[in-house]
């Protein structure tokens, strides 16, 4: 630690670094016009840096300039139990690596504190609508998740600085606001702004407590766990001025919807945001939470908001100690993060979005920046009027009568999910849902019998405010009980549908969809069987439910009728924000929080303190698991060197490729390469579970790779033709015999050969999820380099983790500047270093070459380090070795 510019904090008997000090005395008046990000940045430095590199890297952020790297020291690491599991898989076969190599592997530990929540493994098998479904999907969960458990467990007694949150209790970014971030940290006596790295893209939901909290892929995290830097540029640094108050009626879902829409079209991507303006002040805590929690939907990495007294008051609200509570407002106001300390501050570009201009929405269908207002869904398409859809009801009842009641007209929404941290963090949705619950009973609505409907709050606090309010039991009768607190939906694990309902899908071959409160909405996410998804507020899941069809027009068309005939409209049901305000004001209290978290974390622990004495340090791996198994990434190819000679395409792919393409995330088929081995190796298929949940064992995993059946290959035409239509599916062509083929089946071939491997592709490759399989896969496919016209952070990240280059068309090339279509080989030629010029050599099946200049994507000199190690578990591994030699 850093002691210049140290000083005592007034009033408290803790430090602080003056920053503002240290930045002015390089620039007078600077610091009043650093954003909010910068400041915090500023301060990390003065307290971390090396103080022969301080002047320099405090002068990056002072004169925002982007030509060095500087180091950035996150205090904390948190992580859900799919990526936070496969993280310390990874660190388990990193000591057997060190042991192998003579080294102490107890020595090998995260150094910066951890926090692993489980919450991304829980199904919904037992919908909203059964008895005791929390009970029952829980005895599932555990049983189909054993041997992760047992692992997650051992890890915990294994190694210091981790903390782990035992399933059934939360979603990590709702239990990080409410509870695990201070705001302010102090350790050594020290106070300094809370700042964390998460395995997940809605990390920065905890920016909305002005704490910058950024989601990386778990080989980031891994880097971050075992103490390394995490180095960086300046981002973009952009101030969003919010105006107006919100209209009667609208949710802060409708807000970060048309926010959504917004930004995408202002081109933030990868920027820090700063949302302030009278319409930021006059947001909740759980309204801001709302909008934070989209940031990567925004295609942003942070979404920031200043420190005020609604930041205070929430604070107070969810249970925090009263000395806490002072100690981030002193802070706050010594340090210049205190809202009325930002008016100086200076942005390269201000947006202005008026909240007062927003209506009613839904986001759909296929991505989140999809925006639709409900009195537009007829004019877009998605809803039909009243008679075509009842003359569509009609058509289905007179040719399947054979189903009955149950019989699903056109756009049946087969879920209907108030799922996700975005929205059940946030009691003004999750109030207004419930209230109108209690409206539509009252007029004895009912939801359609083949909609799967459920509640999953991202925090148990949720039950107690709801059954305090008497609110729990309205929701239940419309079939929303409480189906686990966790992800669920929102993360694929919709689980399976009813077996009638299933086969009338596919029988009919129906458009079935999907509603949800959540953040993600891509083709084949949120079930299988849902061709579509749409995300809405938690009330207006609600009204889709008693709809029972996307096809609905949710303004205009009669939800049902009353005795006299009359029909129910939304507008009938739809509460007022004065009813939701004094729900909340008499129902939602701080004992309610304490209640939940006093038991949940403890005020001493051992985790973080000592090893267990009886808990050996190198893991016993379980010859037949498929979920947890010792990682390859010291043996084998992937210890060998990278050619980037002679390499085919394993596809050639368009614009907006996902993580959720590139490694799938929901339930594992049968008839699919994962379903078959699972299969083979003696699982049945009720416990397949899904591909998130088996990314602990490489084998399992690997076969996700491009697994999505929602994928779009460019080699694979109809009838083999290049101008045939592309195919839809998990496919590859396999070359140069042009053999087409399930995608697995063409790895395995390619594998065989040991062929090096390339992919093509558009702009935005890899946005999405924060999912380090993503990068994995293709590597242990023999991917060596991908050259894409844009690439989302994450996931460029985690290429660099995981040893493939990452290659950028320069501006105005694009695959068919250059016509591929994956017949050709491709070489790599130049020298690897930051943002250095390459070329791709293109070698066309008549043996012409064409020479395309392109950028290397390797951006800082840390990451050219952690590419030429051959990976991030590989520079760790050597530099930990070469240390202990020297000792």
């Amino acid at each position: 630690m850093n002691y210049q510019h140290r000083k005592p904090l007034p009033g408290f008997n803790v430090d602080f670094f003056d920053t503002q000090e240290a930045v002015n005395a390089i620039k007078a008046g600077a610091y009043e016009q650093l954003p909010y990000s910068s400041k915090v940045f500023a301060e990390n430095l003065v307290r971390r840096c090396d103080p022969k590199s301080l002047t320099a890297s405090l002068s990056q952020l002072i004169e925002r300039k982007r030509d060095l790297d500087f180091p950035w020291f996150p205090a904390r690491v948190v992580c859900h139990d799919i990526l936070g599991q496969t993280a310390l898989v990874d660190l388990a076969g990193l000591r057997d690596a060190i042991s192998k190599a003579g080294g102490d592997p107890a020595k090998v530990n995260p150094v910066v504190p951890t926090q692993l929540i489980v919450d991304h493994s829980l199904a919904v098998e037992h919908a909203g609508f059964e008895q005791g479904a929390f009970e029952k999907n829980r005895a599932i969960e555990d049983r189909r998740n054993e041997d992760r458990f047992h692992f997650i467990n051992w890890t915990k007694k294994a190694f210091k600085n981790i903390d782990v949150i035992q399933p059934g209790n939360g979603i990590m970014h709702q239990i990080n606001l409410e509870k695990m971030s201070p705001v302010v940290q102090v350790r050594e006596g020290v106070a300094f702004p809370d700042t964390l790295v998460g395995t997940d893209s809605h990390t920065p939901h905890v920016d909305a407590l002005g704490v910058i909290a950024l989601g990386v892929g778990g080989l980031e995290a891994e880097s971050v766990m075992l103490g390394r830097a995490s180095y960086m540029r300046l981002p973009d640094i952009i101030g969003v001025e919010l105006t107006g108050k919100r209209q009667e009626g609208i949710t802060a879902t409708d807000i970060v919807l048309a926010l959504t829409e917004f930004l995408r079209n202002e081109k933030v991507v990868s920027a820090f945001l700063e949302f302030y303006g009278e319409g930021a002040r006059a947001l909740t805590l759980g309204d801001r939470a709302t909008i934070a929690n989209m940031t990567p939907e925004f295609g942003a990495s942070a979404g920031m908001f200043y420190i005020d007294e609604k930041t205070i008051d929430y604070l107070t609200l969810t249970g925090r100690a009263d000395n806490q509570v002072k100690l981030v407002e002193a802070y706050a106001k010594a340090t210049g993060l205190w809202a009325d300390s930002m008016i100086a501050a200076k942005y390269e570009r201000v947006l202005r979005f008026d909240i007062s201009a927003v209506g009613r929405n839904i986001a759909g269908p296929s991505n989140p920046h999809r925006r639709v207002a409900t009195a537009d869904l007829v004019l877009n398409g998605i809803a039909h009027t009243q008679d075509t859809a009842q003359a569509s009801v009609e058509s289905s009842l007179e040719k399947s009568a054979e189903y009955g009641a149950e019989t699903m007209p056109d756009g049946a929404c087969i879920i209907a999910a108030i799922t996700s941290c975005t929205n059940t963090s946030n009691p003004r949705n999750v109030i207004a849902a419930a209230l109108l619950a209690r409206n539509a009973n009252a007029k004895g609505l009912t939801r359609k019998p083949w909609v799967k409907t459920s509640l999953a709050p991202g925090s148990k606090a949720v039950q107690l405010y709801l059954e305090q309010a008497n609110l729990l039991t309205e929701l239940e009768q419309l079939g929303f009980g409480i189906v686990g607190f966790a992800c669920t939906t929102c993360n694929g694990m919709s689980g399976a549908l009813d077996p009638k309902i299933q086969q009338q899908v596919i029988d009919r071959d129906l458009y079935a969809t999907a509603v949800l409160s959540g953040n993600r909405n891509f083709d084949g996410r949120i079930h299988p069987y849902a061709k579509q998804a749409f995300i809405a507020s938690p009330p207006l899941v609600v009204a889709y439910a008693i709809a029972g069809t996307i096809r609905f027009d949710i303004e205009q068309d009669a939800l049902g009728y009353d005795e006299q005939g009359t029909k129910i409209c939304l507008k009938d049901i739809w509460p007022t924000d004065a009813e939701i305000d004094a729900v909340i004001e008499q129902s939602v209290k701080p004992e309610q929080f304490r209640q939940v978290y006093e038991p949940m974390f403890p005020l001493v622990t051992d985790a973080n303190n000592a090893l267990s004495s009886t808990t050996p340090p190198l893991y016993d791996w379980r010859e037949k698991s498929t979920y947890i198994r010792r990682p390859p990434y010291w043996e084998g190819a992937l210890a060998g060197e990278r050619t980037m000679q002679g390499m085919r395409a394993l596809a050639v792919l368009g614009d907006n490729i996902t993580t959720d393409h590139l490694s799938p995330s929901n339930a594992i088929l049968l008839d699919s390469a994962a379903g078959a081995y699972l299969a083979k190796m003696g699982l049945p298929e009720v416990d397949f579970n899904s591909y998130a949940t088996h990314r602990g064992d490489h084998l399992t995993a690997q076969r996700a790779t491009f697994a999505n059946p929602k994928l779009f290959n460019e080699m694979v035409r109809v009838d083999n033709k290049a101008d045939g239509d592309v195919i839809q599916g998990s496919l590859a062509r396999v070359e140069p015999e042009g053999k087409v083929m399930r995608m697995w089946e063409a790895i395995e071939t390619y594998m065989e050969r040991k062929q090096p491997l390339i992919i093509i592709a558009g702009e935005d490759y890899g946005q999405g999820s924060s999912r380090d399989w993503a990068a994995k896969g293709v590597r242990l496919a023999g991917v060596e380099v991908i050259v894409a016209q844009g690439f989302e952070r994450i996931h460029r990240t985690n290429l660099v983790g995981m040893g493939v280059l990452p290659v950028e068309f320069s501006i105005g090339d694009n695959r068919k500047t250059y016509s591929i279509d994956g017949t050709e080989t491709f070489d790599i030629i130049g020298d690897i270093a930051p943002s250095s010029a390459l070329t791709l050599v293109i070698t066309r099946a008549n043996g012409e070459r064409v020479n395309v200049k392109v950028k290397c994507r390797l951006d800082t000199a840390e990451e050219l380090s952690i590419y030429q190690a051959g990976g991030v578990l590989q520079r760790f591994a050597q530099d930990f070795l070469a240390s202990q030699a020297t000792h």
